[in-house]
């Protein structure tokens, strides 16, 4: 006899939600409800550029749950909070309310982090094909670990060109200045040659503009136009990549018995692509699937 396919369970609603997962529950809520609360309070400032920001940042919320339904796997709860605060804090927190200029340390600290999670996403990805009976693969736990290490690398320098080609086309400075004191060229080289000319104690520098207008800008300093910020942002990268690549190794390596990296490596799940919204978050989606089991 031919088995018919069940329907899905109807989605619960919210309260049942969030008896099934009372944190992600939490955490996924209060930030959608205070993004829809700034944009609220931007639009009435006519501040639509900030308007798109939280438009912007509730479509990015959606991100696990859609990585969840095209991939057709589970992300644990500590790998899609931090998701979640994450965005928050580069789009809501760091453009929105300038904790980039208010807080110095604030964009290392996301910078950091993305090397971390991107290095995530990376070893998931390749430990899923590893994993999958559907390929012939078996790849040693030093491989896998270079192979996250690069992708994150590769996510941290692709941002960087997306920040430079913003600040080149719309001035925008996401590559923030540095104030140096000293600094050296060959373009200063007298002759012409190769030749480094080096220039120390800096105090102050003059710009004449093409009318012949002298402003002085007065920072103590040469203005260095954001390569030292794009070296700073890659390194952070590069740590945050190091940390996991190394965690991811001794995890595949003990044969997935570490605690920590399990928090952040996804799992294959036997779920049915029309038994989930891209749109709806996992706490969501776990409390259908616990009532269909039940039923």
């Amino acid at each position: 006899m031919k088995k018919t396919k069940q329907r899905p369970a109807p989605l619960p609603g919210p309260r049942e939600a969030m008896r099934e997962n009372p944190v992600v529950a939490t955490v996924y809520f209060l930030l959608r409800f205070s993004v829809i609360l700034v944009m609220i309070a931007q639009f009435f400032n006519k501040n639509f550029e900030n308007v798109f920001l939280c438009v912007l940042t509730l479509i990015l919320l959606l991100l696990p749950a859609m990585l969840e339904r095209s991939l057709r796997i589970q992300l644990p709860d500590t790998l899609e909070i931090i998701i979640l605060l994450f965005i928050y804090a580069a789009e809501i927190l760091g453009e929105i309310r300038e904790f980039y200029t208010t807080f110095q340390g604030w964009d290392t600290m996301l910078h950091t982090l993305n090397g971390f999670l991107c290095a995530a996403i990376g070893f998931s990805l390749v430990d899923l094909f590893n994993r999958n009976e559907r390929f012939s693969l078996s790849l040693s736990p030093a491989f896998m670990a270079i192979v996250a290490f690069c992708f994150s690398m590769t996510i941290g320098v692709l941002w960087e060109f997306f920040e430079c080609t913003m600040d080149q086309l719309f001035f925008l400075d996401m590559q923030k200045d540095t104030i140096v004191n000293t600094i050296g060229s060959v373009m200063l080289d007298p002759t012409g040659g190769n030749t480094p000319t080096i220039i120390r104690d800096i105090a102050d520098v003059i710009v004449v503009t093409g009318s012949g207008e002298e402003i002085s800008l007065g920072l103590g300093g040469y203005l260095d136009v954001g390569i030292l910020d794009t070296m700073k942002d890659l390194f952070v990268n590069f740590i945050g990549a190091v940390v996991f690549s190394f965690i991811g190794y001794f995890y595949v390596k003990s044969r997935g018995k570490g605690r920590f990296a399990r928090r952040f490596i996804p799992q294959v799940v036997d779920i049915q692509p029309e038994d989930q919204e891209p749109w709806t978050p996992k706490l969501l989606k776990k409390s259908k699937k616990n009532r269909s089991d039940k039923e």
